[in-house]
């Protein structure tokens, strides 16, 4: 289901790049004449009733239908206490509210719905609109999907649609028939590793890598509704998929047709070559300024790309610093191993040593001054990476304190502890149960009139039984008996039939009578009004309630919604422990940078304690083999610190790339998008504006005739004089595997 979801959101989007390149030609010629009139379709807020009908086409691969499912929601605008409903249906069934129906004179269903809007659902029994057919070719030959499924070879695709909705019009003194311009929107998976070399008709390819997704569109009928010739404009009729497989594997395809393409058209305000001639003018201006603006996209991201080489080359300079740097560090750990060895040599020459220390503490001196503008930056970047991560957090929508070094671990830890399956299923529940509550005990009044009317008949049942045992007492007592004596006579064969007969036909006669009758609804009356009744009806209708309450707690809907939010907290959780380890790295590496410049300081502070000692040094080789020794220490870590510095910068750099290949892929496509355009105004709108003054008459007289027909089809199922509405279909064809 998931998948299908999908496949149906990747075909609504690339619909908008399809729909622009085939058909925006007719919407965009006709700006400024395409004004809704007076007397057009109210729309689903307007209409006291309205009927949003969407009918899902269950088919085979092949497209023959296996089941039609309708579902229709009718707007109930002014609250009507009653709708009236002729949807041709079989099977149907509310699948929300507690409305039922009955069967009017008209044949009509009506559904008593207390104001409310109204959800139903039904199988379609009458023919489709638009008939889908999908063909196999392998090979040049045609072949079932049976024979297809696991083969390899250059196959095809072909998705032909069959329009059969249609309105005999007169046209120029003519009757002609026009179809209803549905718009068909086909869509489909295909597995990279099993498809290549794809091309389409009439449609789009789209790649992620793993697969490749293909949408087209046609619109069955149009081509010959508004009279034009193929040479001129050719509207797409069908969808066709071209490619080599290896193991033909195909899974679901969907197709969406709607005919609300016409909708926006005042067709009596189409009434004027002039006013189309206008428009295909604007239609040409507005195109050039597209292409004009696309080509400035494509030069802003080639000065953003060029931007992007200046980043590369300052990192690339950082990093040769910190090598630089990693090596000099290196220089001096070994010149520091060497000073150690050499000690007693160094003793001899001790104006050397003094003139070496002048320079080692003079070069220490200076990295140790640009120490602060390494800290500096670090900190600096520390604190926007957790400033990011906090407005991240923030616009996830969790209460997020501000991030700091010393703080962030346990604030995330926090949000993960916050984010437990235990806590986040606690308040769903909770959210949940107050929503549900509420809605139950809005009906609050209607389950206390059910619980009345059932007790109320328990009851009148027990009244009646003790009215009825007064009743045969006297019957019976008229004839000098009692109740029990009389039941004896009559078991020991004492009473002949037709005294029983006339007994009970009097005890039935005085139970039926107006005033036996009367007293037992007295008496039920009475009875309701005692306080035991009322606490009864009181404590059934709290525990209907609860009931109810708990029946919906575990509906579908409710436990989606939970599941939901579980699904929700998990993926926040992992994404906030990926964020925590992410600054955590950060922070290891700017841990490394604090111990590196401290180091830089305490090398540079011993050199100086070395440069003013050499006069010492020169007399007592001993402990400038000690100081040596410490000195070879210092430099020890100065050399690691480097070499993490380096190791972090070249992390850095390695990055550097993905980033200008982002910039770069984003510069082609806009160069893409400037060619496509070019394209579409070559081979599209210069073949609509040059019908100029030739057969734009003829193309408005029909256009009109065609939008009417669109607007006069609004149902499937079918409409009520007092309804409006619009429909849509949705076909799913079965998968092909072996």
């Amino acid at each position: 289901m998931k998948r299908l979801i999908k496949l149906m959101s990747i075909i609504l989007c690339l619909a908008i790049a399809l729909s622009t390149s085939l058909m925006g030609v007719f919407a965009l010629s006709l700006q400024g004449v395409s004004l809704k009139s007076d007397d057009d379709k109210a729309t689903a807020d307007e209409a006291p009733l309205y009927k949003e009908e969407t009918v899902y086409v269950m088919a085979k691969a092949d497209g023959t239908v296996d089941k039609i499912i309708v579902s229709d929601w009718i707007k109930n605008n002014d609250h009507a206490d009653v709708i009236k409903d002729v949807a041709a249906l079989g099977d149907i069934e509310n699948v929300k509210t507690d409305a039922s129906f009955t069967m009017d004179s008209d044949n009509m269903r009506v559904w008593q719905t207390n104001g409310e809007d109204l959800y139903i659902q039904g199988e379609g029994t009458t023919p489709l609109p638009v008939d889908l057919s999908l063909t196999y070719t392998l090979d040049g030959k045609v072949v079932t999907p049976d024979e297809i499924a696991g083969k390899s070879g250059d196959v095809t695709i072909r998705f032909d649609y069959t329009n059969n909705q249609y309105e005999n019009v007169e046209i120029d003194g003519k009757e002609e028939r026009i179809y209803v311009p549905f718009f068909m929107l086909s869509g489909l998976f295909l597995d990279s590793s099993q498809f290549s070399d794809v091309h389409v008709t009439n449609g789009k390819v789209v790649s992620d890598g793993d697969r490749i997704i293909v949408a087209g569109i046609a619109f069955p009928g149009l081509q010959h509704d508004l009279g034009l010739s193929r040479d001129t404009v050719e509207i797409p009729d069908y969808f066709e998929i071209t490619a080599h497989t290896d193991n033909f594997k195909l899974g679901t395809t969907v197709t969406i047709a709607a005919n609300g393409l016409f909708d926006e058209l005042a067709t009596d305000k189409i009434d004027s070559v002039k006013d189309l001639n206008d428009s295909l003018d604007k239609l040409d201006s507005a195109m050039s300024a597209l292409i004009d603006g696309s080509s400035q996209l494509y030069s802003g991201l080639n000065t953003l790309l060029e931007s992007s080489g200046t980043l590369t080359s300052g990192v690339d300079a950082l990093y040769d610093g910190s090598v630089q740097l990693n090596d000099g560090a290196k220089q001096v750990n070994s010149g520091a191993g060497a000073l150690e060895n050499g000690a007693a040599t160094l003793s001899a020459g001790s104006v050397t040593l003094d003139n070496g220390a002048l320079d080692l503490y003079s070069g220490l001196n200076t990295l140790d001054l640009n120490s602060s503008k390494l800290t500096n930056g670090s900190n600096a970047t520390f604190s926007a990476l957790l400033s990011t991560a906090r407005s991240s957090l923030q616009s996830a929508g969790l209460d997020v304190p501000e991030l700091t070094k010393d703080n962030y671990a346990a604030v995330l830890d926090q949000l993960v502890s916050q984010l437990s399956d235990d806590n986040v299923k606690a308040k769903a529940t909770a959210a949940a149960k107050e929503k549900v509550t509420a809605s139950v005990e809005a009906n609050r009044d209607a389950v206390t009139a059910a619980v009345t009317a059932a007790v109320r008949e328990n009851v009148a049942a027990q009244v009646t039984a003790n009215v009825h045992d007064q009743v045969t007492a006297a019957v019976i007592g008229n004839l000098g008996y009692s109740v029990d004596e009389y039941n004896a006579a009559v078991a020991e064969g004492l009473v002949d039939e037709a005294t029983q007969a006339q007994v009970a036909g009097a005890i039935e006669s005085q139970m039926n009578s107006e005033s036996t009758q009367n007293t037992i609804i007295s008496l039920t009356d009475q009875n309701m009004q005692s306080d035991a009744v009322q606490a009864t009806i009181a404590s059934n209708t709290d525990a209907k309630i609860a009931a109810l309450i708990d029946e919906n707690m575990q509906s579908e809907e409710v436990q989606k919604a939970i599941s939901d939010a579980l699904a929700s907290a998990k993926a926040g959780r992992e994404k906030i422990t990926a964020l925590k380890a992410q600054l955590d790295s950060y922070g290891t590496f700017d841990s490394g940078l604090q111990d590196y410049t401290n180091g830089v300081g305490s090398a540079a502070g011993g050199a100086s304690q070395l440069h003013s000692g050499t006069a010492t040094l020169r007399n007592g080789a001993a402990d400038l083999s000690a100081g040596a020794t410490q000195l070879h220490s210092g430099t020890q870590s100065l050399s690691d610190g480097a070499s993490a510095l380096t190791d972090g910068i070249l992390t850095l750099k390695n990055g550097v790339p993905a980033l200008t290949e982002g910039v770069t892929l984003l510069r082609d496509g806009a160069m893409t998008l400037n060619e496509g355009l070019k394209t579409f105004n070559t081979e599209g709108i210069s073949k609509i504006t040059s019908l100029k003054d030739s057969d734009l008459s003829k193309i408005a007289t029909r256009l009109k005739a065609t939008a009417d027909v669109a607007k006069h089809y609004k149902s499937y199922s079918g409409l009520t004089d007092e309804m409006d509405g619009e429909v849509k279909f949705i076909y799913k064809t079965e998968e092909i595997e072996k």
